[in-house]
């Protein structure tokens, strides 16, 4: 490897690649978020490196992982990444935020939940500004925002959405979803208005897959009650879930964003003690938060989301 250079030129869309490498682990998962080939990762890394005179990676078995120098560069990635965005957004801020493409990714009862309403706002007060919509989730969506597919990721907390830290993001929260228990209308404990999750260890339930942020919750959720879910069915959708609750199949948590149900065999009830909640936040790219089109979609999802908790209060 030759020394580094006082000048060399780095290609932005290599340094993306390393940070998808940081982010997945592997390169084999890399490629697939990329959608390249694993011999298409080594050759851009490989390329890379010998743009910057350093190593940056080191096989292990099937594997790799980054070395301090790759570390290093990643850290001047982010304030490049960063920089790049910010002369976006002044470039952008001549239209004054009139008129504007946007691509918003989220998770899907925010697409249902959320969306209408913010999209309906936005649409009132900047006619000009047009938004498409793509529904995904951690660490896809980020992997989207990172690439340019998506301009602002809406997504909950948990262990495959990225740390509060990560200076690649600049975020804004939204609100905290509250989670609802849903019960067969003729399981013992439906006539009460709160039910102890502990209560319900012995019952099948229906949780979303443990990748899906509302799956990896629910798990959390009922370890911290003490008990791990015997989970009989894993079911992504909303419908779906509640056409299985109301058939005796099992109980669940629902986030109040999903809701209403509408199925008369099924009861919501708030779980006995500390409710467990969400956390939902809207992130761009650091960099381009003070992007004029950019911020009046941020407004709008911030004010959604205002009267989704108020209208949420009462429930269930």
């Amino acid at each position: 490897m030759e020394p580094v250079r006082n000048s060399f030129t780095v290609d932005l869309r290599r340094l993306g690649v390393l940070r998808e490498l940081e982010r997945r682990g592997s390169l084999a998962r890399t490629a697939e978020a990329l959608h390249l080939t694993p011999s298409a990762v080594s050759q851009q890394l490989a390329a890379l490196a010998r743009e910057v005179g350093v190593p940056l990676i080191v096989r292990q078995g099937r594997g790799a992982r980054l070395t301090g120098q790759a570390r290093v560069l990643l850290e001047h990635a982010e304030v490049m990444a960063a920089q790049w965005e910010r002369a976006r957004a002044d470039l952008a801020a001549w239209e004054e935020g009139r008129r504007g493409a946007v691509t918003v990714g989220a998770f899907s009862s925010a697409v249902s939940g959320l969306l209408p309403n913010a999209l309906g706002r936005l649409a009132e007060h900047h006619p000009r500004v047009r938004v498409a919509v793509v529904e995904a989730e951690p660490p896809d969506l980020f992997t989207r925002l990172d690439a340019g597919e998506v301009d602002i990721a809406v997504a909950v907390d948990f262990a495959a959405a990225p740390p509060h830290t990560d200076r690649r993001y600049a975020r804004t929260d939204l609100s905290t979803d509250v989670l609802d228990l849903a019960l067969p209308r003729d399981h013992p404990c439906a006539g009460r208005p709160e039910v102890g999750l502990r209560e319900l260890a012995g019952d099948a339930w229906i949780v979303g897959d443990a990748r899906s942020c509302c799956g990896a919750i629910t798990r959390s959720v009922c370890a911290a009650n003490g008990f791990t879910p015997d989970i009989r069915h894993a079911v992504n959708d909303w419908q779906s879930l509640a056409a299985l609750v109301e058939a005796g199949l099992g109980v669940a948590l629902v986030p109040r964003l999903a809701q209403p149900l509408h199925r008369p065999g099924l009861v919501l009830r708030t779980p006995a003690g500390p409710s467990p909640t969400r956390h939902v936040f809207a992130a761009v790219r650091a960099g381009s938060d003070d992007d004029p089109v950019l911020t009046a979609v941020l407004a709008s999802l911030r004010a959604a989301a205002a009267a989704a908790a108020a209208g949420q209060a009462d429930r269930p």
